[in-house]
């Protein structure tokens, strides 16, 4: 009666295969560039790079930490990310999901519990260039080259 519900999970299970697995007791040092999945359960130091092929994931694990930046076309994190995230298509947070830094997407799934410490900047605003490198945000021209009317003062 007053027992702990199991609540459903809003992000799918996925059934993928992973070419290459970090194993949880596995630390590493540098640059990672994989051309097939891969699953992260222990430690990684360095940047992520994942081919952009069409099937090609990269998952971090309930275990998993990296620290650099994500570069793939779809992400999986049940574990954690200090660095910034940027996926052209999927980004599934699961609820023991923990990002430290901006994540850039084409869309993105988040279960209740997951943290972000950081933006969330879709893919077509990144490519409008409406942020730039250093966050701060930028006027856009319209489509006609003509530039912005300045906006009234309320003085």
């Amino acid at each position: 009666m007053f027992g702990k519900k199991n609540s459903p999970k809003i992000v799918r299970s996925t059934d993928e295969s992973f070419e290459t697995i970090i194993g949880q007791s596995t630390e590493i040092h540098g640059q990672i560039i994989a051309t097939q999945s891969l699953r992260i359960d222990g430690n990684v130091t360095g940047d992520i790079r994942v081919s952009q092929t069409s099937g090609v994931s990269l998952a971090i694990g309930l275990t998993g930490v990296v620290q650099g930046d994500i570069h793939a076309q779809r992400l999986i994190v049940g574990g954690r990310i200090i660095g910034n995230v940027f996926v052209t298509e999927t980004v599934e947070l699961h609820d023991s999901a923990d990002i430290h830094g901006d994540i850039t997407y084409g869309q993105i799934s988040i279960e209740p519990g997951a943290k972000i410490n950081g933006r969330m900047i879709t893919q077509a605003n990144a490519q409008q260039g409406e942020l730039t490198t250093e966050g701060k945000p930028t006027l856009v021209k319209p489509a006609s080259n003509q530039a912005l009317p300045a906006p009234a003062s309320d003085y």
